[in-house]
């Protein structure tokens, strides 16, 4: 067999195997499990010296992470049984108690403050982040609105308003905590449902303008965000202050090779590198498992990113399109973020790695939007034809899946109806039928009509044709009814 038929017969294997009906499914659950996995293990790694001198343990720090798994998979199932209905009809309450719960955090008692910011919602046992559950909220909510909007949105005021105002909200809501990381998250989260719905190029680069000025803005109010960007444009003429963190770790990935120094074997968790098992644990990943690590864990985010853009290709509801869409832009954009600073190409903004990063209420948010994922995958047209036709896996009994049921459309609501206006008997010909004309006398007089004789209407052509809204009237640019001039 030559070179050209042997690849070609691996291409039509290949698109074979992307063609079946539930390889969106077995994507999602693959994926997520496989960096679930990853973030587990490097978790474990990078946070041992921490975990020990905070807590007393080598293993704490795991050991909370296992415990948001446990709380993060039954969520993932949750998400995974709800159906495409059930995420828009929470919307719009989810986006308000995002907005009480933003507001609640900003309370001095309430919110918890750690580090100079106050963040999280102290619950006993266990502290929530506000704004990671926000960012869902806000895509759910957004593709709400426009689909409710979608015959509107080829003017640029239904396609933004209220949308833009809503995440300056948002946006002003987290940075008041302050986080600039979660305001640019909520800012991708609106790029990726303007570019799930189709807006134009020339709109992106109006707001990515505007993107970069309030990000200088922000940069000059605060001092240390000024320092940050210093750090970022030349770490190492700062390695002992605003670059310290950034050096470190880049020598953490230079460190690595393409295999690594070992899993658990890390110079830089020893105390050089800050914040490792958070932020930075990509940069410990690099240089436990080298390159190869890396390439490994990029190939699984793409992967993930493909899934949810063919989940968004393939669904034929509007709102499960541009929330698959989104949250797939979101996620993405996230972990692009993350490894972009970690590798010096963008400043340290504080962003986590989905998945991978130490952190709980980001951990069960991810899991959350996989299982939505993994839903909408289900009620794709083949997908939902394929689990139709067949009976229920044993795995899909066990968890108590429903079986997906198919889109049905909106119907277009009537146009209000108008009370037909009463018209006039034809005449008839001659004269009409009734008492015969009594004989007038010669002395009578004729009754004479005061005041102008009216002119009959028979049409809008007549002179005085009635105007204002109706049959009559033309229509105008954008559906509205002007009334008819008079002459």
């Amino acid at each position: 067999m030559t070179g050209p038929s042997r690849r070609r017969r691996s291409t039509q294997r290949a698109g074979a195997v992307l063609d079946r009906p539930m390889t969106s499914l077995h994507l999602v659950l693959v994926t997520g499990a496989l960096l679930l996995l990853i973030g587990l293990v490097m978790v474990a790694s990078a946070s041992m010296v921490d975990s020990y001198l905070t807590l007393g343990s080598t293993y704490g720090v795991f050991k909370k992470q296992l415990m948001w798994v446990a709380i993060g998979v039954p969520v993932f199932w949750l998400g995974v049984r709800l159906p495409p209905r059930a995420y828009h009809a929470v919307a719009y309450p989810a986006l308000l108690a995002s907005v009480v719960a933003l507001t609640v955090v900003l309370v001095p008692g309430l919110g918890v403050l750690v580090g100079g910011s106050r963040r999280w919602i102290d619950l006993g046992p266990v502290q929530i982040q506000p704004s990671e559950p926000a960012k869902l909220a806000f895509v759910l909510w957004g593709a709400a609105l426009l689909v409710r909007k979608e015959r509107m949105l080829g003017e640029w005021r239904h396609l933004l308003v209220p949308l833009v105002p809503v995440v300056a909200v948002l946006c002003g809501l987290v940075m008041l905590e302050p986080d600039l990381g979660t305001t640019l998250c909520f800012v991708v989260g609106l790029f990726g449902l303007l570019w799930t719905v189709g807006a134009p190029l020339r709109l992106f680069g109006t707001m990515g303008a505007g993107a970069v000025l309030a990000v200088l803005l922000l940069i000059v109010v605060s001092p240390y965000r000024a320092d940050r960007l210093t750090g970022f444009l030349d770490p190492f003429a700062h390695a002992s202050d605003e670059g310290y963190q950034a050096v470190q770790g880049l020598y953490s990935l230079a460190s690595g090779g393409w295999f690594g120094v070992g899993l658990g074997q890390s110079r830089q968790k020893w105390g050089p590198l800050p914040n490792a098992h958070t932020d930075y644990i990509f940069a410990i990943l690099g240089e436990e498992l080298g390159l190869v690590g890396c390439l490994i864990v990029l190939a699984l985010f793409a992967t993930l990113a493909y899934t949810g853009m063919r989940i968004a290709r393939r669904s034929v509801d509007p709102f499960c399109q541009l929330v698959a869409g989104a949250s797939t832009v979101w996620l993405s954009g996230q972990a692009v973020i993350n490894m972009g600073y970690v590798t010096g190409l963008l400043p340290v903004t504080g962003i986590p790695l989905p998945l991978i990063s130490f952190g709980g209420t980001s951990l069960v948010v991810t899991l959350f939007v996989l299982g939505m994922l993994a839903s909408f995958a289900r009620h794709e047209p083949a997908a939902i034809a394929h689990l139709t036709a067949r009976r229920a896996s044993r795995t899909a009994r066990w968890l108590g899946l429903p079986a997906p049921s198919p889109y049905v459309p909106r119907a277009p609501s009537p146009p209000p109806l108008r009370s037909p206006r009463p018209r006039p008997a034809p005449r008839q010909p001659g004269r009409a039928a009734g008492p015969p004309r009594q004989a007038r006398s010669a002395g009578a007089t004729v009754p004479v009509r005061s005041g102008p004789r009216p002119v009959r209407s028979v049409g809008p052509t007549a002179p005085n044709a009635p105007g204002g809204s109706g049959r009559l009237a033309p229509t105008g640019t954008y559906g509205t009814n002007r009334k008819a001039r008079r002459p």
